[in-house]
């Protein structure tokens, strides 16, 4: 799959810095998608983290790792491997079946990593009154080479994606249209679309036709927010760092 061109009238807002007054009152309350840059600038991570750091830091340690063009396909299976291995084999080199290390805790488990980064101050913002301050917020790594795809799904929590290393190009629909993007019938990936949105089948889908988009490729120092139940596709164009964050 090549570089989408695209249509600069889908574009995603872009702010700088955001207060957290403005961060709550123009995106979370209004359940708007931005991204927000300047934000992790100063993270150790963007000048720190590559392949090689990785493994220097965490070559040993064993985690999940998926094969599959995409978690919703039949034949995706995952593997346990160690880092090293899974970026030897996958990541610095072309593989018959792609491998992503997707959706894990690695930084709480390798605090070296986590000191690379910082939680952001908006994650710990509420829209409930009575929420627990004491939550603790979800923190997760997705490293892959370049063509890792997340299919269109929506998530339950609130989200802060921030690219590290690489690029991606994404992809937001705006939950109102749930019903015109055909969810898997199966309960455990019931928020996950049945749909390739970049090469759609509209005699199986019709509903898809012209369902609004945004769209966009999250550059290192990006940060995305997505509210709750937002609808997000995901594919990375380069080899591929990026850390999330989920919070209520």
């Amino acid at each position: 799959m090549s570089i989408p061109i695209l249509d600069p009238r889908k574009d995603i807002k872009r702010i700088h810095c955001p207060s957290i007054e403005q961060f709550l009152t123009c995106y979370m309350q209004t359940k708007k998608p931005v991204i927000l840059t300047g934000c992790i600038d100063h993270w150790p991570a963007m000048k720190k983290w590559s392949f090689e750091y990785l493994i220097k830091s965490a070559g040993d340690r064993t985690v999940p790792i998926e094969l599959g063009s995409r978690y919703s396909d039949d034949d995706w299976t995952q593997k346990l491997m160690t880092i090293a291995d899974f970026v030897n084999q996958y990541c610095k080199q072309r593989s018959s079946k792609r491998g992503y290390l997707a959706q894990h805790p690695l930084l709480d488990q390798i605090p070296d990593l986590k000191k690379d980064i910082c939680i952001p101050d908006y994650c710990y913002i509420s829209l409930h009154e009575n929420e627990n301050e004491d939550e603790e917020v979800d923190l997760n790594a997705w490293i892959g080479p370049k063509q890792t795809i997340s299919p269109l799904h929506n998530d339950p929590k609130q989200n802060l994606l921030a690219q590290i290393v690489g690029e991606k190009y994404i992809r937001l629909y705006d939950p109102i249209y749930s019903s015109r993007l055909y969810a898997l019938g199966s309960s455990m990936l019931n928020n996950t679309s049945s749909i390739d949105v970049e090469n759609p089948d509209y005699d199986r889908f019709p509903l898809f036709k012209d369902v609004p988009y945004v769209e966009f490729i999250l550059q290192p120092g990006d940060m995305l927010y997505m509210p709750a139940r937002h609808w997000h596709y995901v594919r990375s164009l380069s080899p591929s760092f990026s850390v999330n964050f989920w919070w209520t």
